[in-house]
């Protein structure tokens, strides 16, 4: 949806002009190109460090153990962020079975005592109402029939 701005002088007084979505269509699209960069300088650096261990006398053996040591931390945090999940997602289930249901539980039971309500209305007011007003239409339809009242 187009934007109201209004460009002008100091004083507030200027022309409106509506802003399209260009700026965020150019937002996207420097996204997109800093997103296929940066993957194709990872894919490079990858490519050079292949290289680079695969030359004589290269420190491959320690740059292994600092890869598995970073590795084993990085599954720990995992471990630890799932963790972290299922304590939140039975939290939120205890959530919903002793706050949401009685919640809905009530509500059901309002809609309920609303529809009783309307039935016991409809048939001990509005019913009875009906027909005296029926009857009376009746009753006049009936007297205009058979001239009983005066036209004017």
């Amino acid at each position: 949806m187009a934007e109201r701005t209004y460009s002008g002088d100091e004083n507030g007084r200027g022309t409106p002009r509506l802003d399209s979505g260009a700026s965020s269509l150019g937002r996207q699209r420097l996204m997109a190109f800093a997103l296929v960069a940066f993957a194709v300088l990872l894919l490079a650096g990858l490519i050079y460090a292949v290289i680079f261990l695969l030359q004589p006398g290269a420190p491959t053996e320690t740059l292994r153990d600092i890869f598995i040591i970073v590795l084993v931390l990085e599954f720990m945090i995992i471990g630890l962020a799932l963790v972290i999940l299922l304590v939140q997602l039975a939290r939120l289930i205890n959530l919903i079975q002793n706050e949401v249901r009685p919640i809905l539980e009530s509500t059901s039971r309002a809609a309920d005592t609303l529809r009783g309500t309307a039935a016991f209305l409809s048939q001990n007011l509005v019913g009875p109402v009906m027909k005296v007003n029926s009857t009376m239409a009746a009753v006049r339809r009936a007297a205009d029939m058979l001239n009983f009242r005066r036209k004017n």
